[in-house]
């Protein structure tokens, strides 16, 4: 048999299989296999992809009732293309179905957020990157030095408040200001949160953009930005939101280079 003909019957027999694996209600059973087999095989497939999804997103799941949840996640194996082959990244494949192609159930409003917020405490979890202290003096003065920002920390706004989400609190309308968080791992592994007000989420801000000010500079200059009658309180109250970030591994400590 001339081998394109053997590669082309190849390519035929593992798309009906996959195509059954992927919908086993609308597609035929490869002819070669028994039925029962085929059922398990397929069951197997589907129960394995559902149970590593609700375990990726364990709060979407608990806001989303069992008939609604299996009907996403049927339509997510049937019809979702991945564009990676890692298993490690099949939450974010999910959450790209979420965004783009989910038109099973009509979704609440909060839950892309609330997906996505799930997917940034996996990504960080996953993420290679090790926290160094390298050229940072781990007891440096926040203020008269140049504050280290650690680069395992994702800043994130939102419109609900998908921190609070849960099977005892769902929101109901879209409150009028959005949530700002910052979710972070530190040197330990462990994977954060901490909601921010106005002056830390300008921290953070400005930190990112590694303009090399002390942190005294940047509070002086937030004061400034919002005409505080007393620059001194807006740079104590900056001071204790660094030492609270120092201490969950957002800021390391100070630039020694």
């Amino acid at each position: 048999m001339p081998e394109k003909k053997v590669l082309k019957d190849i390519f035929k027999h593992q798309h009906i299989f996959t195509q059954y694996v992927r919908d086993p209600e609308n597609s035929p059973i490869p002819e070669d296999i028994e039925p029962r087999r085929m059922s398990i095989y397929a069951d197997l497939v589907y129960r394995n992809i559902e149970s590593f999804i609700a375990n990726s997103f364990p709060v979407l799941r608990q806001v989303i009732d069992d008939g609604e949840w299996q009907k996403i996640l049927r339509g997510f194996v049937k019809k979702h293309i991945s564009k990676t082959p890692y298993f490690p990244k099949l939450p974010l494949e999910f959450l790209n179905y979420l965004e783009r192609e989910q038109d099973e159930i009509e979704l609440p409003a909060f839950c892309i957020e609330l997906a996505h917020y799930e997917w940034i405490e996996i990504s960080l979890s996953f993420n290679p990157k090790e926290i160094s202290f390298e050229n940072v003096d781990r007891n440096g003065d926040l203020l008269k030095g140049i504050p280290a920002l650690s680069s395992l920390i994702e800043p994130l706004v939102y419109q609900w408040p998908v921190h609070k989400i849960s099977s005892d609190f769902i929101p109901k309308e879209k409150p009028k200001q959005p949530t700002y968080l910052l979710v972070y791992r530190d040197q330990h592994y462990e994977i954060g949160f901490i909601e921010l007000n106005k002056i830390a989420a300008k921290l953070i801000e400005e930190l990112q953009k590694k303009s090399n000010r002390t942190g005294e500079q940047i509070f002086l200059q937030m004061a400034d930005q919002l005409k505080h009658p007393d620059p001194n309180i807006v740079v104590q109250g900056g001071s204790e939101v660094m030492q609270n970030f120092k201490n969950r591994d957002i800021i390391l400590g100070v630039k020694d280079d």
